[in-house]
């Protein structure tokens, strides 16, 4: 059994798609961020940065796993799914998982960030964000010419890619003239297990919740 700690973010739902695709059994615990849940002490004996999603693995003497990206190969490599064997397929995927670890998720966090909450309206840092979050959309989109995912087969890359980039409007970005990023979006919400875990902690309740089969509790 899994149990996923986690908040209805790109971040988060990074881990509840990969749980559906990979179909095993995991309970969630929803971390209220309002409420700074991810700061108390029990929180961050799991996670000393604080942050979500944090998965903990009974079947594994209870091993706990924090950083998205090292969650998603974590869960990967458990399972043998999503993450390719052969040594340079594999080094594709994981170039693609950092490409969003450490550009995609970062700049379009401070778009949402100044485009959205920041107090006060500074013109420089919204433009200086969303125009390097679009810079690394086309990127993505420039990668899919010719095919339906970021590494040929669908993979961790994608699952790590698709809830930052599904988002774009929210951080005011526009991908215009974009075709095959376009496409490649609507294909990943196509997918049965985008659609649930993309409502994993369900959206404006926390009542309990059963989809895939799977055991999943919201606390």
């Amino acid at each position: 059994m899994i149990e996923l700690y986690t908040s209805p973010t790109p971040n988060g739902y990074k881990i509840s798609i990969m749980l559906e695709e990979i179909g095993l059994d995991y309970m969630v615990h929803e971390i209220d961020l309002a409420r700074q849940e991810q700061k108390e002490p029990e929180f961050l004996a799991m996670n000393p940065n604080g942050r979500i999603p944090v998965i903990v693995d009974h079947d594994n003497d209870d091993f706990v796993v924090f950083e998205s990206g090292a969650i998603l190969m974590y869960l990967a490599e458990k399972t043998g799914q999503l993450l390719p064997k052969e040594e340079k397929a594999r080094s594709r995927v994981i170039q693609w998982l950092m490409f969003q670890m450490g550009g995609v998720g970062p700049m379009m966090g401070q778009a949402n960030v100044f485009y959205r909450y920041f107090p006060e309206n500074i013109p420089a840092a919204i433009h200086r964000y969303q125009h390097e979050g679009q810079r690394l959309l086309t990127v993505l989109d420039k990668q899919l010419t010719g095919g339906d995912y970021l590494c040929g087969e669908y993979s961790i890359a994608d699952i790590a890619n698709w809830p930052w980039a599904v988002i774009h409007e929210w951080s005011g970005i526009d991908i215009e003239g974009l075709v095959d990023l376009k496409a490649w979006l609507e294909r990943m919400a196509e997918r049965p297990a985008v659609a649930r875990g993309r409502n994993i902690p369900a959206r404006g309740t926390k009542e309990d919740t059963t989809a895939a089969g799977q055991s999943i509790i919201v606390k």
